[in-house]
């Protein structure tokens, strides 16, 4: 299958490639999102070496399937079985060294498999890079692995003979909802971008996901396919998504848990007094983690130092999951396609927009024709009103964003616009920013003309966020 977006990360591996000199790069990001897949389909699995580490093996089974790959075509084998890492990557290294090729490529997937405890292996991977590799000029290579809290910890910032020693860090990002809908378009789906929001909001840009979709169904008969039905794929991702990412995984699901019961996000100090977990070290590596594996996201308050930072969960899967998958016990059939149009799938569907709107921010920038435009983004509240998005930029404008999802062009009522000049109002007085104050509506299909429209200086719809 032909790689879909990947534009920069493409950009960056054959940059490498084509250098004159070694390369030692890091593939990470969280499950499912596509790391092994980008790098095989790019070099079309033509790998000068290649193997993968094994879920849970010992030292002995690693080491047995790491030479298998170093057999060559002839099949001659090599001279015996490694006893440890330092002699396998030994055996690499004179395989390699017979290679004619310009630039050998070696791929190592699930790299934090290979690790066993008490191994030799980070030891061996470093004299390999530092001892012979890094001082030639046709070595690239890549590393891969879902074990985030592995691959962050020992590898991207370690502190030994690896210390800086990564000479590129890629990290794979879920889909932006163009990727999205570039992707399902490969798939033969013929969905409207207003059905891929849906999706988005429930699934999030995560190609495993969206892979399971049939392309017969319509966006809510696939979420109650996928997340609702007795075999749904997505009913039991959740007890392995973290396990498989991070190392005691246990803390990091009560965070999780944690956010995802206050929407608009909790400190540093809240989150440790509801998971009752010590506000030490440990907790900052937990927090990073689940920053850098795209699970939460750190923002501060308009005005408010980072000391005073959020967190918050945009993790759409586990959003999704957390709020109506978690404790599902409804046999009904089409349960969620009967849910559509409830007050509370409305409810639902105005926090889980704005999410994907908040995902979007260079799109949203873009459409506000302002991407050249250095700009800091936060959010505001007082007792009297709340703002969720606020982009200040270098031009003396602060532009006050509201997301309001709807099925048809949104229709702003006396008492709404009563809400939008309360909340300038109130912004002006609190902050007292001397800027000029624009008020944005982010809605699916536009905006409604009526008496009240006038208090929107600009609109912006979905179809904004698709480019």
């Amino acid at each position: 299958m032909k790689v879909v977006g990947r534009k920069k990360e493409i950009a960056q591996i054959e940059r490498c490639l084509h250098a004159d000199k070694s390369h030692f790069i890091a593939v990470y990001g969280r499950r499912r999102v596509g790391k092994t897949f980008l790098v095989k389909s790019y070099f079309k699995n033509q790998f000068s070496f290649y193997s993968t580490g094994l879920a849970h093996a010992d030292l002995h089974t690693q080491l047995t399937s790491f030479s298998l790959n170093l057999l060559d075509p002839s099949g001659s084998e090599t001279d015996h079985l490694p006893r440890t890492w330092l002699e396998a990557f030994g055996l690499l290294i004179k395989k390699l060294s017979k290679s004619k090729k310009k630039k050998k490529v070696v791929f190592l997937d699930e790299l934090p498999w290979m690790d066993s405890r008490n191994s030799g292996f980070l030891t061996a991977l470093e004299h390999f890079w530092n001892s012979w590799a890094s001082g030639r000029t046709d070595i690239l290579l890549i590393v891969c692995g879902s074990a985030a809290s592995w691959m962050i910890n020992k590898l991207i910032k370690a502190k030994g003979g690896l210390h800086n020693r990564v000479t590129l860090r890629i990290k794979i990002q879920p889909f932006t909802l163009s990727e999205t809908k570039t992707f399902l378009i490969s798939r033969k789906h013929k969905l409207d971008d207003y059905q891929i929001v849906q999706i988005y909001m429930a699934l999030g840009g995560i190609p495993f996901y969206l892979e399971q979709l049939e392309t017969d169904l319509s966006a809510t008969q696939n979420i109650d396919l996928l997340c609702f039905s007795d075999e749904g794929i997505l009913r039991e991702e959740y007890s392995i998504l973290f396990q498989s990412l991070f190392d005691s995984s246990d803390r990091h699901v009560s965070i999780v848990e944690a956010l995802a019961s206050k929407k608009k996000g909790l400190t540093r100090k809240e989150l440790t007094s509801i998971t009752k977990m010590s506000n030490a070290g440990s907790f900052t590596r937990i927090l990073t983690e689940l920053e850098q594996s795209n699970f939460i996201r750190k923002y501060s308050k308009y005005g408010n130092k980072s000391r005073e930072s959020l967190y918050q969960l945009v993790d759409n899967y586990s959003l999704f999951f957390n709020k109506w998958i978690k404790d599902h016990t409804s046999h009904q059939e089409n349960y969620w396609t009967n849910l559509i149009n409830t007050p509370q799938y409305y409810a639902w569907a105005g926090f889980a927009y704005e999410m994907v709107c908040l995902q979007h921010l260079p799109q949203i920038k873009g459409a506000l024709g302002i991407s050249g435009i250095q700009t800091d983004i936060s959010s505001w509240n007082s007792d009297a009103a709340q703002i969720d998005l606020i982009i200040d930029r270098k031009d003396q404008v602060i532009n006050l964003v509201e997301a309001k999802f709807s099925i048809n062009e949104y229709e702003i009522t006396k008492s709404y616009a009563k809400s939008i000049s309360n909340k300038i109002d109130q912004f002006i007085k609190n902050t007292k920013t001397k800027k000029a104050i624009w008020f944005v509506l982010l809605t699916t299909y536009g905006l409604k003309k009526n008496a009240h429209s006038g208090h929107v200086q600009k609109t912006l719809t979905m179809s904004d966020l698709f480019i």
